[in-house]
């Protein structure tokens, strides 16, 4: 039985060792996508995008970007670092994250990118916010089954105001009228909105709709059902991008009423070419020469210009020096900030420091100052093509 069991063990000794017999494999769980490593379309800019970037700061800008109507130029920025697939941050693997990223995308209009984004996401009825970036896509698409079922799928967040707004519309779509109406009532009692309000009666057939409504996903599928005449309603970018069938357009400028040196310069810069010396030193001497009447004009040409020259003469920055241009509106220590990443060459939080100042400035963008240290942050993190357009966007501006 000894030499047996010994028999054995030989063998079992050389099976295991054998090339054929499998040996236990440590298996690593893969770590899960993060809220930017699945791309919207293709932007150009590198997979090193995020290196360095805040998760805080994430946090704090992607809510603005969803919120608050950008400049052409500032929405342009965003939508191409937001569709930038690329890995993200340290503490980037949130859904939330993932939602707000695609919330923003819908909000300047990349209705493509943000669907790119979420058709690839999972566990969508486990975040309120990834869930309703998903239903505003599906809405604008008139995927109404689909929103639908998010909503009724949702495992969190129910009681939320968008949700049981959502509700309301599929209950009605479904005819199941007294429960929507219960669950209108409990919208608007929680939040009351007026367009919503008179367009839900008017499904419910409590009263006429009144014109279409075309500021989200919602209230586009609302009118849509409705039979609504929307040709004559101001649309938001998504819902415009959506009645299109395509992304936003890149922005134009006419530069055509500049003055004549400033008009070649700044068709220099719409070519991507180098912004020449000469020009920008006789411009930035004529500014401070300037009288009382032209000054802040000149002053502001002149310093954006400047933003785009990564050195400047001695005296060109003397007389810079002495400009007399209202200080910007950006809290010292965002922009203070907003250097220091440049300086680090950290795109991704550059251009999110860049966006929250242009987020704060509304539609019209930010002012002379403030743009001009935007677009050397820009230029300076690698961002050239960007920080050209919030100059010639600002010079067009200065007509």
């Amino acid at each position: 039985m000894v030499r047996i069991s010994l028999a054995l063990a030989l063998v079992a000794g050389l099976l295991a060792a054998s090339p054929g017999h499998a040996q236990p494999v440590e298996v690593a769980p893969l770590a899960a996508p993060d809220a930017f490593s699945v791309a919207g379309r293709d932007t150009g800019l590198p997979p090193t995008l995020w290196r360095g970037t805040s998760t805080e700061t994430l946090r704090a800008v992607l809510p603005l970007l969803a919120a608050k109507p950008l400049s052409p130029a500032a929405a342009q920025l965003a939508r191409r670092v937001l569709a930038t697939g690329a890995p993200g941050p340290d503490g980037a693997a949130d859904p939330a994250l993932l939602g707000l990223r695609a919330q923003a995308l819908l909000a300047m209009g990349d209705v493509e990118a943000a669907s790119a984004i979420l058709g690839r996401a999972a566990g969508l009825e486990r975040n309120a916010e990834l869930a309703r970036a998903a239903a505003e896509s599906a809405l604008l698409a008139g995927d109404d089954a689909r929103a639908c079922a998010l909503a009724e799928g949702l495992a969190t967040g129910r009681d939320e105001t968008y949700w049981l707004r959502l509700r309301a519309f599929c209950q009605a779509a479904a005819g199941q009228t007294a429960q929507a109406q219960l669950t209108f009532d409990l919208a608007q009692a929680q939040a009351r909105d007026a367009a919503y309000g008179r367009l839900m009666a008017a499904k419910l057939g409590a009263g006429a709709p009144g014109a279409a409504s075309l500021r989200n996903g919602l209230d586009y599928a609302l009118s849509r059902s409705l039979g609504l005449d929307m040709t004559k309603a101001a649309a938001s970018p998504a819902v415009a991008a959506a009645q299109a069938g395509g992304a936003p357009a890149p922005p134009t400028w006419d530069l055509a009423t500049l003055g004549g040196g400033v008009a070649e310069l700044a068709a220099v810069v719409a070519a991507g070419q180098p912004v020449p010396d000469g020009g920008v030193t006789a411009l930035i001497a004529a500014a401070a020469e300037a009288d009382a009447k032209t000054r802040t004009r000149l002053q502001s040409q002149a310093i954006l210009l400047a933003a785009l020259k990564p050195q400047l003469s001695p005296a060109d920055r003397t007389r810079l020096a002495g400009f007399t241009l209202a200080e910007g509106k950006a809290p010292a220590a965002r922009s203070l900030a907003l250097h220091d990443a440049a300086r680090r060459q950290l795109p991704g939080e550059t251009a999110l420091l860049a966006l929250w100042t242009a987020a704060d400035s509304g539609s019209a963008g930010p002012g002379a100052a403030d743009r001009a240290r935007i677009a050397r942050a820009l230029a300076e993190a690698g961002l050239e093509a960007d920080a050209r357009a919030f100059v010639l966007e600002g010079l067009a501006a200065l007509k």
